[in-house]
């Protein structure tokens, strides 16, 4: 059974500099950050500047800011720790009409892998979780139309989206300390999709 946790949400985007963490956040060892935005996801030459430059303050931006404020507790305590960013399968296969969203999810990638370069030595983990479409109220909104559900899910090897508990395994997986081996890595909860 896992510890108890708060989850407090803070919105960051479009912030001209980082909001304070909500006081009832404290120490923590352990951090996942999830939000997607994909408003403005055209591709050049549909792609709206405006919706754009949201996709990248809540796809990046954020996750830049946060993970810098979990960071810097976690190494001024001298405490372990583990990151974990959500990331997308649109990070690694490019989707007609979400250019910005797979550029901004693919830069979030590399982050993840730089800053478990650069926090490794520090003993903080950092890790990103691609699922493909998770059928939480903004996924069943955006695949309930059944042919475009079809489209992708002709993709998926398994024949269906994602559940939100799929995506939370993982995570509590990755915070844990049974992964603790387990650091720059994006783990698929796919079905498959990235193997095709």
């Amino acid at each position: 059974m896992s510890p108890p946790h708060r989850t407090p949400a803070c919105d960051w985007s479009p912030a001209p500099r980082p909001a304070p963490l909500p006081p009832a956040v404290g120490p923590r060892r352990a951090q996942s950050r999830n939000r997607g935005h994909g408003a403005g996801a055209r591709g050049p030459p549909g792609a709206r500047h405006r919706g754009g430059q949201r996709s990248f303050h809540v796809n990046l931006r954020a996750i830049i800011q946060v993970s810098q404020i979990v960071a810097r507790g976690l190494i001024a305590r001298g405490a372990p720790g583990s990151i974990v960013n959500i990331s997308s399968q649109a990070s690694q296969r490019a989707i007609a009409n979400h250019s910005v969203y797979c550029s901004t999810k693919g830069a979030m990638d590399m982050l993840t892998k730089v800053m478990a370069l650069e926090l490794g030595p520090h003993k903080i983990r950092v890790n990103t979780v691609n699922p493909t479409v998770v059928m939480t109220p903004m996924g069943q909104a955006n695949w309930s139309n059944p042919q475009k559900a079809k489209t992708m899910l002709d993709r998926i090897p398994l024949g269906k989206f994602a559940e939100v508990e799929n995506v939370v395994d993982t995570i509590l997986f990755l915070l844990s300390d049974r992964s603790s081996m387990t650091t720059g890595s994006a783990v698929p909860v796919d079905g498959g999709f990235l193997a095709t």
